[in-house]
């Protein structure tokens, strides 16, 4: 029987390919041929696990590592990033074309570009999925990638216009000149209506952590997150397991994709904190740059470990608010401290604090030792706290969102 061939777009950080080489593991055990497309650092991820790979010219690791890169993630010339990224945007247009003519779906984050433009030329069924519902207005909450707060009714439902019309405004005529030349077709105008119909919405999390509004209508779903399983291969050092062997679990810290201007003094920060705490910690480094040479005993630098391997081993979890962190955190059970800088972190960050699985989120401008120490405290310390984090683990360790997702694009393939 010929296996029907879907193509999954998707660019970013690790997190935000783990989650579709997930998804496609299960699509491909289901029956379908699977190609991948991402940036090319991601390839060895990719095919340890089965997939086929394409490559996507986007160099956003490389770019967030730069002077310019880190100033943007803290927030400061978001502008003079975009200038930067529009070469590497056209890249990824071409890539994803070239990628995918032979394709019968496309599964696509939007941080990709292509899918929408690529599911209307090819004549197939597209799905745009996320670990975060930005695409489907509600008045309960404002968008998540503007904070998520609830500032009522009308305001909360306006941000998501908002967020829909600025989103690709700046590389609309970009956008635009791509589709004429390559595929031959009109400029677009509403990138959410595909064939006259809603695009059909999937979102990567649980409905424990973030209830559906009774306001979205049936285009959306929420399938629970898409988890890797951790690599047989992979196995951790001597030295991680010695640390973790000598004393009471550490708390972990990370700030993922989110790099540091001044790491030594991050570091110092949080190391401070957590001997005000009196806990042990390990510091990722990610591309947050967190961990040194000649750290106290009592401290561990990671480079890298899978979070579902090592979240199980800490007494709580400190992170940006990233929506993958967030979950793998959920996921082990664990009290978090959520410490965003921006978008849809401190969205997260308040639905923790809302759960009773985290006190309230510490952001990164107003990060100080003493701060950080109370709320790693009352992470570690708070047993109702830690009750409510375990029986919230418990519901999401019983949920297969892969395999939910699975079952809703049946419908359309």
């Amino acid at each position: 029987m010929r296996q029907r061939k879907i193509n999954i777009l998707t660019v970013g950080s690790r997190g935000d390919v783990e989650p579709y080489v997930a998804l496609g593991v299960g699509l491909q055990q289901a029956g379908y041929a699977v190609t991948l497309a991402t940036e090319a650092g991601f390839e060895g991820l990719v095919r340890e696990h089965g997939l086929a790979f394409a490559p996507l010219r986007a160099e956003f690791i490389r770019l967030a590592q730069s002077s310019e890169g880190k100033a943007a993630l803290a927030g400061k010339n978001p502008f003079g990033l975009m200038q930067r990224i529009k070469p590497m945007l056209r890249n990824i247009l071409d890539d994803a074309w070239a990628a995918s003519q032979q394709a019968e779906a496309i599964i696509y984050h939007p941080k990709a570009l292509a899918g929408y433009h690529l599911a209307e030329k090819l004549q197939v069924p597209g799905f745009l999925t996320m670990m975060l519902p930005a695409y489907s207005p509600t008045r309960i909450f404002s968008n998540p990638a503007l904070g998520g707060q609830n500032y009522g009714d009308w305001v909360n439902w306006f941000t998501y216009t908002l967020f829909l019309r600025g989103a690709t405004l700046p590389y609309r005529s970009l956008i635009n000149g791509w589709r004429k030349e390559r595929l031959g077709l009109p400029p677009f105008r509403d990138d959410t209506i595909l064939r006259g119909k809603p695009v059909p919405k999937i979102y990567a999390y649980s409905q424990h952590v973030v209830p559906n509004p009774p306001d979205w209508d049936a285009s959306t779903f929420v399938s629970g997150y898409w988890f890797l399983p951790s690599s047989p291969s992979w196995q951790p050092s001597a030295a991680l397991e010695a640390f973790l062997a000598e004393g009471p679990p550490p708390v972990y810290v990370g700030f993922g994709s989110m790099a540091s201007q001044d790491a030594a003094r991050t570091t110092k920060l949080v190391l401070e904190a957590a001997a005000q705490a009196g806990q042990r910690v390990m510091l990722a480094s990610g591309w947050g740059g967190l961990g040194t040479a000649d750290l106290p005993a009592t401290a561990f630098a990671l480079e890298a470990a899978p979070h579902a391997w090592l979240f199980p081993r800490c007494a709580a979890v400190v992170h940006h608010g990233g929506a993958g962190t967030t979950g793998a955190g959920l996921r082990a059970g664990k009290p978090a401290v959520i410490c965003p800088f921006f978008g849809d972190q401190p969205f997260w960050g308040q639905r923790i604090f809302e759960l009773g699985v985290g006190p309230w989120p510490v952001p990164q401008k107003k990060l100080t030792v003493d701060r950080l120490a109370r709320a790693i405290d009352a992470a570690v310390s708070d047993q109702a706290m830690r009750q409510r984090a375990e029986a919230l683990g418990a519901k999401i360790r019983a949920e297969d969102g892969v395999a939910r997702a699975i079952e809703f694009m049946r419908t359309s393939l």
